[in-house]
């Protein structure tokens, strides 16, 4: 899968995000401090990586930044996506199957290398939910 990834700075943890994705047999994106060249600002580089979700050039997103509220609230600007600040493995996991969340948000301060692994674990294991209520939500956002 191809999978749009931003940071706003380059840390351990930003950089293990990119070694995850490909290790697990994922095509990376990567933007903002992670790119040569790009505005590493997190409204711009999770903008960015948001859009490549929303036009097609992605199927998902990992946004970061320090606490990766900015990151999620700057990809949730861009019509159709989905963003979710997960700190845990049972956040990403609900997040899939209630929200049929497409780009996972996380801190850059908080997010450890282990519970990373753990929260990529439950975020690609999850399926959004077919049930009516769970698919109305949804459909509810892509509406308004």
């Amino acid at each position: 899968m191809r999978i749009a990834v931003s940071a706003d700075e380059r840390t351990g943890v930003a950089d293990a995000v990119l070694e995850a994705l490909r290790r697990r047999g994922h095509e990376p994106l990567a933007h903002g401090a992670l790119a040569a060249g790009e505005r590493a600002d997190w409204a711009w580089s999770s903008e960015r990586a948001a859009r490549d979700v929303a036009e097609g050039r992605a199927e998902q997103a990992i946004v970061c930044c320090w606490t990766g509220t900015g990151a999620s609230i700057a990809a949730n600007k861009v019509p159709g996506i989905r963003a979710a600040l997960c700190g845990d493995a049972k956040t990403a996991e609900g997040a899939r199957i209630w929200n049929d969340a497409n780009v996972l948000a996380l801190s850059l301060r908080t997010t450890s290398e282990a519970v990373l692994e753990e929260i990529l674990d439950a975020w690609f294991a999850a399926e959004p939910s077919d049930d009516a209520d769970d698919r109305a939500n949804v459909e509810h956002l892509d509406a308004t």
